[in-house]
């Protein structure tokens, strides 16, 4: 697969970036298990050569027109939080000089996981939405399905989730539309029953 160095690209209304290639899962409906693709439906080539320093990501960020997009969206082709420390970094420095837009993270809720420590207090004044992928109504189908790095995932993405909605505003959580309907209830009373979450439900793009 050939490698660049995207680091933020449009998508509809909002500006995505792209700060890391890790992720501590083997989703099985991932494209990035797809050897003829080098990115995803949102981008031609989102495989990095190398992860971008922080002033990188600042960087590429203010070389755009901010005032064009309604959100600006921390996702690429990886688990996001592994960039944690440098992304609360270059919000920081956003506000710092003023900069004002909607900021949003796509994440699979590991952070506490992949840091060995509670990150909840991280996204406070920072991010206005954290979207954490639900995938599926139990552990075990959540083990099958995500293929996880660390035991105990599922409870530990829940719990993330539950803590989180203490320092960001709006917590969502999703699901794709091709699961079946009941199991599509039963996460929809986890999100908005156990966990307190916005629910939504993800029409599946393959390409």
């Amino acid at each position: 697969m050939k490698k660049g160095f995207t680091i933020t690209y449009e998508y509809g209304d909002n500006l995505y970036v792209n700060t890391t290639n890790r992720c501590d899962y083997a989703c099985t409906f991932c494209l990035r298990h797809n050897q003829t693709s080098n990115g995803s439906i949102y981008n031609d080539n989102l495989w990095l050569e190398r992860e971008p320093t922080k002033e990188e990501i600042l960087a590429s960020i203010e070389g755009w027109d901010l005032s064009k997009y309604k959100q600006l969206v921390f996702c690429g082709f990886g688990e996001p939080s592994y960039r944690l420390e440098d992304i609360c970094w270059v919000i920081d420095r956003m506000k710092e000089r003023g900069t004002k837009i909607f900021t949003r993270m796509d994440t699979n809720g590991t952070a506490n996981l992949i840091h060995g420590r509670d990150t909840c207090p991280d996204f406070a004044g920072r991010f206005d939405m954290v979207s954490i992928s639900l995938n599926t109504d139990t552990a075990e189908k959540y083990e099958a399905l995500c293929r996880p790095q660390f035991p105990g995932s599922y409870k530990a993405m829940k719990a993330f989730a539950k803590e989180l909605r203490q320092y960001v505003p709006t917590v969502m959580m999703t699901v794709v539309d091709t699961i079946p309907p009941e199991e599509i209830e039963n996460c929809r009373k986890i999100c908005e029953e156990e966990i307190g979450a916005v629910y939504r439900v993800r029409e599946y793009i393959k390409d």
